[in-house]
């Protein structure tokens, strides 16, 4: 009887007194004890309350029972629909969405709604994997700084892929110590475009320049990252490189003249199709045709594979002597093999101009460190 003369009262009372009675009737609902009957009396009435012509009665219920596992989700979902305002309120705090729901709410709804999803104290793996496919700036920014978020690596990639090219994202990504390697490359390719792409810079050193200077500066840092990834990680690096056409026979010989030869070995496992063992093993201790053969069956050329059966075989030599360091032992002793025996064209020039320049950055650098010395 007290819910049928709410709903008479509510067909003539002012919006404002609708909204606080909207209020108190979610308060009491979730407070107070009511026998069965009248507990479906007042569902029933938050149920009629649902379609008030005013939001500012929706948007009092809301508030009133939006953090409660206790209400129906026949009243719940239709509050979490409503225009933004409303919705948001249901959506960042109740604990009966599902996962389905929030993904089909973020699918279909607004960026306030994705923002106020991407807030919730708990984001499941597939929700944050559907908001980094759709989300905007200021979604997956939420999303990446809510400490009760669960996002996959794949995710991760995905909003680097999407959404690197923006500052503030790559910072949030850079702060994440799961960042996956293959993300990370992503990012710095993000940000060699945006150097490369300066109109001051360009003006400054010319544009053929500049795009040879970001190139190579590209394919140093690709090479750093490669060293410092964890074992488990290189094969999904190494496949997205080969993926995106950077395992390119002069980045392979930059990576091995730097000594990342587990990352150079991950890249001929993933070239060639041979297990793992057995192209570690043959890169340790294989004769020279075995060696050989391994590299060309990972599509090396035959008129540079040469080249990089040299480079191994000082790699083994090198790494069992602790004087000097690796990359100018095996890049210096490398060029002593090949230059002076005649003029050379194509791709094995390139390589070896390739390996030159590494020499030399290695002298330069172990000058700087011996000038840093001395002065101190």
């Amino acid at each position: 009887m007290i819910v049928e003369a709410f709903l008479r009262w509510a067909e003539t009372a002012k919006a404002g007194d609708r909204a606080k009675a909207a209020n108190a009737l979610g308060r009491a609902y979730l407070r107070s004890r009511m026998a069965p009957e009248e507990r479906s009396a007042a569902e029933m009435a938050m149920t009629f309350l649902l379609d008030d012509p005013s939001p500012r009665v929706r948007l009092a219920l809301a508030e009133a029972i939006s953090d409660s596992a206790g209400i129906p989700r026949s009243i719940v979902l239709p509050l979490a629909e409503d225009q933004p305002e409303i919705a948001c309120h249901v959506i960042a705090l109740s604990p009966l969405l599902t996962d389905a729901d929030l993904v089909d709410l973020a699918a279909r709804g607004s960026s306030a709604t994705r923002v106020a999803i991407a807030a919730r104290r708990t984001v499941s793996y597939s929700v944050a994997a559907a908001l980094a496919e759709i989300g905007d700036e200021d979604e997956v920014l939420c999303l990446l700084e809510n400490k009760g978020a669960s996002i996959s690596r794949l995710a991760l990639k995905r909003i680097a892929e999407r959404l690197g090219d923006l500052g503030l994202v790559r910072c949030r990504l850079l702060e994440r110590n799961g960042l996956p390697s293959e993300a990370r490359h992503l990012l710095m390719q993000h940000v060699s475009n945006a150097l490369g792409s300066l109109g001051l810079a360009q003006a400054a050193i010319g544009a053929a320049r500049l795009e040879r200077v970001t190139r190579e500066a590209n394919e140093a840092g690709t090479v750093a990252i490669a060293g410092g990834v964890f074992h488990e990680e290189i094969p999904a690096l190494v496949e997205h490189l080969r993926t995106s056409g950077r395992l390119t026979p002069s980045f392979l010989m930059h990576a091995l003249c730097s000594g990342k030869v587990d990352f150079f070995a991950g890249a001929i496992v993933n070239l060639s199709g041979c297990e793992e063992r057995r192209v570690r093993s043959i890169m340790a201790s294989g004769r020279m045709h075995a060696v050989r053969a391994l590299f060309e069956s990972a599509g090396l050329p035959r008129e540079i594979s040469v080249v990089f059966v040299e480079a191994t075989l000082l790699w083994r030599e090198t790494s069992k002597k602790a004087t000097g360091t690796l990359r100018e032992n095996v890049a210096t002793r490398l060029l002593g093999k090949f230059r002076g025996k005649g003029e050379r064209s194509g791709v094995v020039a390139e390589l070896l101009d390739m390996v030159e320049k590494l020499s030399i950055a290695e002298r330069r650098q172990q000058a700087r460190a011996y000038a840093s010395l001395a002065a101190a």
